[in-house]
């Protein structure tokens, strides 16, 4: 299938609720009880870095989603195997399951943040890491039906450096800010994502 008849496809079935299915309410289920549960806990180092790469990951996706109303392709698409499709490249599964990344991930994070290891700060390491094992991960998911790279020049290595590598690094750093640097930045980003979805998917319609 070409590059426009997958396009379509995703624009197709975005927000349509025909396509939903039943799965979708325990998944959330699970994000509200593990979010809970480290609230409980009082990880609040832990939810800042699984908001922070949250918000990351809103702003690159509604991005996308304007790529491909002012070029007519967006850099990834999901065309198919969503049970509601949010924006042209995120479903609500993948979706939810970024909300928990970077909260997940942050249980590996050494307690010192300024140890290194190879001689690399460990939250810039990890962080890599992190990133390669998600870009790699794509690689698979980009050749089902379900996900779609659609430039040549997009692919495993340019989202390792430009998407993977900012979320988490993203939620690392973070994870050591003070209470008032992680409001400030889960926040304001909180509000431009709001803001732009209620411009550009609402009033405008453009994504």
């Amino acid at each position: 299938m070409n590059q426009p008849e997958l396009t379509q496809q995703a624009l197709g079935i975005l927000r349509n609720p025909a396509t939903f299915q039943w799965y979708f309410i325990p998944l959330f289920a699970f994000v509200v009880y593990i979010y809970f549960n480290e609230i409980s806990n009082k990880n609040w180092k832990g939810v800042a870095a699984g908001l922070s790469l949250y918000m990351v990951h809103w702003f690159y996706e509604i991005l996308n989603a304007l790529i491909q109303h002012f070029s007519g392709h967006a850099l990834w698409t999901v065309p198919s195997g969503t049970s509601f499709l949010l924006l042209i490249g995120v479903g609500v599964e993948l979706s939810l399951m970024f909300s928990v990344a970077g909260l997940i991930f942050s249980k590996i994070l050494p307690d010192d943040s300024k140890m290194k290891i190879l001689g690399i700060n460990n939250r810039i390491l990890f962080a890599v890491a992190n990133a390669a094992f998600f870009s790699i991960f794509e690689i698979f998911l980009a050749k089902t039906p379900a996900f779609h790279w659609v430039y040549p020049w997009w692919g495993s290595l340019t989202v390792f450096i430009t998407v993977y590598i900012p979320f988490f690094l993203a939620a690392n750093f973070a994870y050591d800010w003070t209470p008032k640097q992680q409001k400030t930045f889960i926040g304001s980003l909180f509000a431009i994502n709001t803001f732009m979805l209620i411009v550009f998917a609402g009033i405008l319609k453009w994504i």
